[in-house]
């Protein structure tokens, strides 16, 4: 049984980052462009609001605020909704993803309220199926006062306790925050998912840092390494100098010994002290450079060990990351087979699937936006004024209320074509251009010159 991954951040100012992220302007590296096409859009924009930030901004301002929104202040809370990566896959398998995402949208509207849901897109084109909601945490609760504003309010005037206002801090106090984990696991369940380990430390990390955390990591491992290679020569060098200082004590013992011999000789029949002195001076000498010796070799033992750590957590991170990188490329090359065979039944069982794609793009190059290109994929007509670019000459037609609309080719029923006026999208254009053409070529006043409407 897997757990659900229920996770919220705040937001401040258009936060346009994550929505040209969401909306897949900007492609992420661990998004699989084969496969964006597939990610949907749950929650219908209004009029006139066509991404995300404007979403946002629509709500700012049609919720009744009375208070100017500050320059800093949250005004949105990004939500992330998923599972378990093999639980997720295994809701795929069963074909219960829409009713999956159908309880989540549920819940969003339960919890913060329809209206404060401003954003929902569902992603299929990374490794695990997730959403991505927006939420404008618009509350009517009624704000937590200190003493002296409760006394400055009973002086002067009331004001409305209910009146809608902008707070992200109450709708994610601690409280409230458990209290999601716990209500989402319990929405649900029914698909095998259960609540994370309460009061864990594990915290959320995204693709980009996690990398930038291993990069970081493997670069700090490389100047370890740099820096023991620095020390393994000083170490060499210090070693040579020490055996040339050793090589060296070693001749003048030699010669002190030879000369408290004849030292010795010499006092045995003067009876000199300074003999006694020499032997001091000798014995310390040879104490020194005995320790010396040792220390060389205490610190050619430190580096060997540090070395042999840090070579064992070099081959651990290695490792590691070759056993993710391979189980990341095995559950690509599944979601992959997966993908090839839903395709293929899409295009066995209706006719028309592929044609239906090709006609997205055709219309989307034309002019059409998303609503309209909904339309006419659904094979309904659509008035439409505007512009409408033709590849063919490189130019876009200004129209007004032309009707368009798709419609099996007449020549290949296989096919489906796009008609304007009920002409063939090509023929129109052609016709237009020669228009166009023969009014420059043959002006015969002034308003020829002109744009000309078609």
């Amino acid at each position: 049984m897997g757990y659900v991954v229920f996770h919220m951040q705040k937001t401040r100012g258009t936060d346009s980052g994550t929505s040209a992220h969401i909306e897949r302007k900007v492609k992420p590296s661990n998004a699989d462009e084969e496969r964006t096409h597939l990610n949907r859009r749950l929650v219908e924009y209004h009029d006139g609001v066509q991404t995300r930030t404007q979403a946002i901004q629509h709500r700012l301002e049609t919720a009744g605020l009375t208070r100017k929104v500050g320059k800093n202040q949250v005004r949105a809370i990004r939500i992330m909704l998923s599972g378990s990566p093999e639980d997720m896959q295994r809701i795929v398998r069963e074909g219960r993803l829409d009713e999956w995402c159908a309880d989540n949208m549920k819940y969003l509207a339960a919890t913060f309220g329809k209206e404060n849901i401003v954003s929902v897109d569902l992603h299929l084109d990374e490794t695990s199926p997730h959403i991505h909601a927006t939420l404008v945490p618009i509350i009517t609760t009624e704000r937590k006062r200190k003493k002296q504003e409760e006394r400055a309010i009973k002086r002067y005037r009331m004001k409305s306790a209910t009146r809608p206002r902008l707070c992200a801090d109450e709708v994610m106090s601690r409280v409230k925050l458990k209290g999601y984990q716990d209500t989402y696991a319990e929405a649900m369940s029914k698909y095998g998912l259960k609540r994370g380990i309460e009061g864990s430390e594990a915290r959320h990390v995204d693709t980009q840092q996690f990398y930038r955390e291993v990069k970081a990591m493997t670069d700090t491992l490389k100047a370890d390494v740099t820096e023991l290679q620095k020390q393994k020569e000083t170490t060499r060098e210090e070693l040579n100098r020490a055996k040339k200082e050793v090589h060296t004590e070693r001749l003048k013992g030699a010669a002190t010994t030879a000369a408290t011999n004849i030292a010795e000789s010499v006092g045995a029949m003067f009876g000199s002290n300074k003999v006694k002195t020499l032997e001091r001076e000798n014995i310390a000498l040879l104490r020194e450079v005995a320790t010396h010796a040792e220390t060389i070799e205490t610190l050619q033992a430190k580096i060997q060990a540090m070395q042999a750590d840090h070579s064992r957590e070099l081959a651990a991170i290695q490792t590691q990351h070759t056993t993710e990188t391979a189980n990341l490329t095995k559950q690509h090359e599944k979601e992959v087979s997966l993908l090839k065979a839903v395709i293929s039944k899409a295009v066995n069982w209706f006719p028309y699937f592929r044609e239906m794609i090709r006609m997205e793009n055709v219309c989307h190059k034309i002019g059409f936006g998303d609503e309209q290109t909904a339309t006419l994929i659904k094979g309904k007509p659509l008035e439409y004024s505007g512009e409408l670019y033709s590849e063919e000459h490189d130019y876009k037609f200004p129209v007004e209320r032309v009707t368009a609309q798709i419609t099996p080719d007449p020549t290949n029923k296989r096919k489906l074509q796009l008609n304007i006026d009920k002409a063939p999208f090509k023929e129109w254009c052609r016709e237009k251009f020669e228009i166009l053409r023969q009014t420059f070529q043959h002006p015969t006043s002034r308003r020829n010159h002109k744009a000309v409407k078609l």
